[in-house]
């Protein structure tokens, strides 16, 4: 029997639309740390790779950059403010729910893959009640290594019960489709997420702009496991 199929996913930008509440956490730091607030059209471009790296753009971005010490300092200081309002603004994307439902319900194996802390990774997935669709999840500290490192999907698909000859990342960044390829699974790369390149040059084997074209984006990869419309070939 072939194995059931593993999806792997990314959070941030992924599933869920976290940019407000992780902006409104950066411009609470800058404000303390005497700098001033990033305006909201240009917030997006500094999400992704985590909170250290989010305040390393955003004091870059506002005056001299911010020594490694006091980098430390504001990590702990973005995570300890972030996780009393993770869900104040955060939403799913439009049909990442009935995708996932639809997913769940024909058996297939589902995983987060994020290099957000796991407390408040799963601290997210139970604000937004998806908690239920993911028996798997994998924070950045979760593991020793976190993505790009291929070991961190990899170890998502053994917790799983999956196979990496199954198996498929979906994502919206340099990590997520690096890790994919360096684990030799294939990758979905969303157009609407956090990343400083363009989608298109990440190097994802299909790109969709909505998770309506999940579906459609499975069955090209994974044919012999997904019908023409993303459904499980009995």
């Amino acid at each position: 029997m072939s194995p059931q199929p593993t999806i792997l996913f990314d959070l941030d930008g992924t599933l869920a639309d976290t940019a407000l509440d992780l902006c409104h956490t950066m411009n609470v730091l800058l404000e303390r740390h005497g700098r001033a607030q990033v305006p909201n059209d240009q917030v997006r471009s500094m999400l992704g790779a985590g909170a250290r790296k989010i305040m390393e753009r955003a004091f870059a971005n506002t005056g001299s950059p911010a020594p490694p010490a006091l980098l430390d300092q504001l990590f702990d200081e973005f995570l300890e403010h972030y996780s009393s309002h993770i869900a104040d603004h955060t939403v799913l994307f439009p049909s990442v729910r009935e995708q996932l439902e639809t997913l769940s319900s024909a058996g297939n194996h589902l995983a987060v893959c994020t290099n957000k802390p796991e407390h408040l990774t799963h601290r997210l997935l139970e604000a937004l009640n998806v908690a239920h669709f993911f028996p798997v999840v994998i924070g950045g500290d979760t593991l020793p290594v976190r993505k790009p490192d291929p070991r961190h999907l990899l170890e998502a698909i053994t917790r799983a019960g999956g196979s990496a000859t199954a198996a498929v990342m979906v994502g919206d960044s340099a990590p997520d489709i690096e890790s994919a390829r360096a684990a030799s699974i294939p990758s979905i790369c969303v157009t609407f997420g956090y990343t400083n390149q363009a989608p298109d040059t990440l190097g994802a084997d299909v790109l969709i702009d909505h998770f309506d074209m999940l579906p459609e984006a499975l069955s090209s990869l994974l044919p012999g496991h997904f019908g023409r419309q993303g459904t499980r070939l009995t």
